[in-house]
């Protein structure tokens, strides 16, 4: 375990009105004890999981590989400031990591693919192959599957965005491995309920109420899909 604990300091907040202090399970004072090498963020569209991970990443000095914003609505100055409110302790000294967003990750890999190009030792980090040679979910476990091995906290939001049920337990296969194997730290928020399921993950639950630690069978994505595929016909419109 490299990160042990993440306090919100909620209380503090400079307003309740504006992005991203105005997210309910965020507000108040909370602390997360992270006990297991895999931790995930669940909850719906909008209840905070990618924003706390985009502060926890700007807390510890990871590099957020983005596009420039150019559009007014995103004129905000406060939407990279949640980091001031949030602390983080180590258990000894930070560890270099990663961000991946499955939104990004294409620009990412012809950046990647481009270097490797120059550098063909580069591929190593990647899987060993050109990126854009595959299909964005192969990519997207080809790049996870070697860049993780190095000891490091890796930040995921939403990977099963571009992956298939089948690519999912693939997925799930390589954590088993880099747990494993490696000297790697899981935060990831995730829809997925396959996600989810990985044997002794910790999960965090964020609600209007805050956020909380629950158990897979407690998660409504869980309650959904079970309830959706024990009868679809009641969930669709006549």
């Amino acid at each position: 375990m490299h990160l042990l604990k993440i306090q919100i300091h909620g209380d503090h907040f400079p307003t309740s009105h504006i992005y991203p202090f105005d997210i309910p399970s965020i507000q108040g004072t909370q602390e997360l004890r992270l006990r297991q090498r895999v931790v995930f963020f669940v909850g719906e569209n909008g209840s905070g999981k990618s924003t706390l991970l985009d502060a926890i990443a700007r807390k510890c000095g990871i590099h957020l590989w983005e596009k420039p914003r150019r559009h007014l609505a995103h004129n905000n100055p406060l939407e990279t400031r949640l980091k001031d409110y949030v602390s983080a302790q180590w258990s000894n000294g930070g560890v270099p990591g990663s961000v991946f967003r499955a939104e990004t990750f294409r620009d990412l890999s012809d950046f990647l693919d481009d270097v490797a190009l120059c550098d063909p030792g580069r591929l190593q980090y990647h899987g060993g192959q050109i990126l854009n040679t595959l299909s964005h979910g192969e990519g997207i476990l080809s790049y996870l599957s070697a860049r993780c091995r190095i000891k490091g906290l890796y930040l995921l939001d939403e990977p099963e965005a571009a992956l298939s049920p089948a690519s999912q337990i693939r997925f799930l296969n390589v954590l088993r491995q880099l747990e494993a194997e490696s000297s790697a730290q899981f935060i990831i928020a995730t829809h997925s309920p396959i996600l989810l399921a990985y044997p002794g993950a910790q999960i965090f639950g964020f609600e209007p109420a805050g956020i909380r630690e629950i158990e897979y069978e407690e998660t409504a994505h869980y309650r959904l899909y079970r309830q959706f595929m024990l009868n679809p016909s009641a969930f669709i419109g006549a």
